[in-house]
């Protein structure tokens, strides 16, 4: 069992999962963060750090979306390890539905 980001993180990334992860999983993309499945060891400690409640266990319902995308750009995107600046705009953004047809950008993120 791993970890994933989910949708709800798209537009908001705030990043404060990125300071408190012992492993150093979390890689970055334009506008949202993914977990490498193969690195998280499933501590669950960044869960509770999400304001935008967008990291879940890949073991509940209908997430299989999610955990193909965060495999796929963790291989693709820099890793972060240290937690970087919010966008401005990014509680304009949080709860918000159907941003990943609307706003997902596969570009990668600074790392």
């Amino acid at each position: 069992m791993a970890y994933v980001v989910t949708e709800a993180c798209i537009k908001c990334k705030y990043m404060d999962c990125v300071e408190v992860c012992p492993v150093d999983c979390f890689y970055e993309g334009e506008n949202m963060l993914v977990i490498n499945p193969n690195e998280c060891i499933d501590c669950g400690v960044c869960e509770p750090e999400c304001p935008a409640e967008a990291i879940v266990p890949d073991t509940e319902p209908n997430l299989e979306k999610w955990a193909e995308l965060n495999a796929k750009f963790s291989a693709e995107w820099p890793n972060v390890t240290v937690k970087g600046e919010t966008p401005a705009d990014a509680d304009d953004f949080k709860g918000v539905p159907g941003k990943y047809d609307a706003h997902f950008s596969p570009e990668p993120g600074k790392g």
